[in-house]
């Protein structure tokens, strides 16, 4: 027991980014950019910017709104064919950019 709590410890130590895969991430992320931008920063004030936002934030945000938690008649429909290993590579593609 005591190894699977070190293990579960370390393992959340260590940044979604680098447990991730950036250019799987920024590959999913092309349909984003109609309303987050090319480089996750949005022309329209009612849409949010994502570039450099937290990856582990984004990440629950996207299976939130793909899982019905949040409810969005935009953002559902995006994110609902995304896995979770999705969710993680487009969060830590966004993280990456510079806000």
């Amino acid at each position: 027991m005591k190894h699977f709590i070190l293990l579960a410890t370390l393992t959340s130590l260590i940044p979604l980014s680098q447990a991730a895969n950036i250019n799987a991430g920024k590959s999913k992320a092309a349909s984003c950019a109609a309303c987050h931008g090319q480089k996750g920063i949005s022309a329209n004030p009612a849409w949010p910017n994502l570039a450099g936002q937290k990856a582990l934030y984004l990440k629950n945000q996207i299976i939130a709104f793909r899982d019905g938690a949040r409810q969005n008649a935009m953002m559902s429909p995006m994110v609902k064919s995304l896995s979770d290993e999705d969710a993680a590579n487009v969060a830590a593609y966004y993280e990456s950019l510079k806000p």
